[in-house]
This record gives structure tokens, C-alpha cells and sequence, in this order.
């Protein structure tokens, strides 16, 4: 059986391949790769990285293998957080408790280093010593869950329902979208350079695509009760824009007793891999009680 892995092992693999992925760039003092690396390094919790390294364990493959496939999925959502926080987006001055890249480093070179990251990440994908095939299937995946299909399409989905008072169908297809589907993507991703069975990636899908969903109710939720300062933005802020959220939508209280169901039909999802899924279900408890 594959070692298993703590949470902290596996941000410290990942945050090494990291460094080593956005390459020194021969023009001197680079602006758009202090960019790239500021925004890769500021916070973060790792989440889909350690999806795919997980669920590559889990189905018996090498996570070594499975490190390109990891760093390249959170390359793409690094990207999106700098796009998300212009302000022709969500003009966001903040971003994990420190200066969004474009307050940083400028709007224009903001909007280079996404375009950077997001290149970049499929150039990485390639540098895996997976078989030929896994690397296609990856590149498919991923092109199509991070694109007008998943999370860019979820964020059209965002923008077009500004100010508008959202149902509840409404919101899940724009969160399955613009959050879940990278979620999806990284955990399928680890079947994927594994080799699963239907069986194993059918399970990676449900698991993912409702923890996807749970992650984002708790988002809407801390913005209403979670702390500044271990947010490391202001909260209130979907109210004061006068965006739809779950909990706009059901209450408080509603939101929370969904988000526990949701989670709860996640960790159902991965009993075919028995005990050996103790990290994922802990995982997905830690997430919906966490206060960032």
C-alpha cells in the first residue's frame, strides 16, 4: 500500500515543485514573473493539489507522477483569483490578507501574469513522466473544466446575474461551474495519472463535485459571520454589492445544515476506498468548519 500522506507533507511537495515551475526569465528584473510568484506563494490552502495527489495515491499510482498534474491545476486557479480580483471583475483590493497582484504590481502586469500562469500550466502538465495517454486525457480535461465549460463559464454566469436576485438553481450552476469545476478537474486529474477504474474516477467525481459545492456555501457563510482578520479580506461584502448568495437565498441557518449535508454525500462517495479515504473525509470536515 502507498504511504499515506499528512496535509502539511503534502503542501511542502507541492510548494517545492512550485519553485521550481516558474522558470528565471533572462530579462533581468522580470516584473511579470515576480508577479506569477508572488501570487502563487501568497496563502493559499492547496486544496486541488492535494486532490490530485490524494486521489493518485488512493488509486495506487505514483504521486510523483502526479505533481505536474497537481501544480498545473493550481497554476489555473492562481491565474483566475488575479483575474477575479480586477477591477474590471470583482475589484478586490485584498486577497488572502495581502495586496491583490494588480494593487502590487499593476493592472497590466496583473493581467500578464494570469495570462502567464494559465500558459504555463499546460506547459507543466506535459513535464509529467505519466504515459502519453494520461497526459492527453489531462490536458483535455483540464482545458475543457477551466474553460468556458467550467470556471470561466461559471464566472460569466457570475457577472450576468450582478444584482440580481438569484434562485437557488441559479446559484448552483454558477458554483458548480465557476468553484466546483476545478475541484472536479484536479481530483480527477489524480485518477487520471493513476490509471483508475471507472469505478474509483465515478467515485473522485461525486466525492469533488460536492465538496466543490460545500466550499463555496461555506464562503458565502463566513462572509457573513467569519473574522476580518483570519479572512484576510472584509466580510459583508457580498451584501453590500447586493450579490445573491446561499445565504441571502436560505438563510443562515439553512445554509449551514446544506453545506453539512453536502459534505456528508461526499465522504459517502468514497467508501469504495474504505479506510484507506480517512485523509479526504477528514479533509472535507476540516473545510467546512474552517474560518478562512
Amino acid at each position: 500500500m502507498n504511504k499515506k500522506f499528512k496535509l502539511e507533507e503534502y503542501i511542502e511537495i507541492i510548494n517545492n515543485y512550485i519553485d521550481k515551475a516558474v522558470p528565471e526569465c533572462f530579462f533581468g528584473e522580470d516584473i511579470v514573473h515576480q508577479a506569477m510568484k508572488y501570487s502563487l506563494s501568497v496563502g493559499g490552502k492547496r486544496i486541488r493539489p492535494v486532490l490530485t495527489l490524494e486521489f493518485c495515491r488512493l488509486c495506487g499510482g505514483d504521486i510523483n507522477k502526479a505533481l505536474p498534474f497537481a501544480v498545473a491545476a493550481e497554476m489555473i486557479h492562481t491565474y483566475s483569483l488575479i483575474h477575479d480580483d480586477l477591477p474590471c471583475m470583482d475589484d478586490d483590493d485584498m486577497r488572502r490578507g495581502m495586496p491583490s497582484c494588480h494593487i502590487k504590481f499593476g493592472e497590466e502586469y496583473a493581467l500578464l501574469a494570469g495570462d502567464a500562469l494559465l500558459t504555463r500550466a499546460f506547459g507543466v502538465l506535459t513535464e509529467s513522466e505519466a504515459s502519453p495517454e494520461a497526459v492527453v486525457k489531462a490536458v483535455s480535461l483540464l482545458s475543457e473544466l477551466s474553460g468556458v465549460s467550467g470556471m470561466i463559464g461559471g464566472q460569466v454566469v457570475d457577472l450576468k446575474n450582478e444584482d440580481k436576485p438569484c434562485t437557488i438553481e441559479v446559484l448552483e450552476t454558477m458554483d458548480s461551474l465557476k468553484t466546483g469545476a476545478l475541484i472536479k478537474c484536479a481530483s480527477l486529474l489524480g485518477v487520471i495519472v493513476a490509471g483508475g477504474n471507472a469505478q474509483q474516477y465515478e467515485a473522485a467525481r461525486c466525492f469533488s463535485e460536492n465538496l466543490g459545492h460545500a466550499f463555496q456555501i461555506v464562503d458565502d457563510i463566513l462572509d457573513v459571520i467569519g473574522d476580518e482578520k483570519e479572512l484576510g479580506k472584509p466580510i459583508g461584502s457580498d451584501r453590500e454589492s447586493g450579490k445573491s448568495t446561499y445565504v441571502s437565498v436560505l438563510g443562515l441557518e439553512k445554509s449551514q445544515q446544506y453545506a453539512k449535508d453536502i459534505t456528508a454525500k461526499a465522504i459517502e462517495a468514497l467508501s469504495i476506498f474504505g479506510d484507506d479515504a480517512d485523509f479526504l473525509k477528514e479533509l472535507a470536515e476540516k473545510l467546512i468548519n474552517r474560518k478562512n
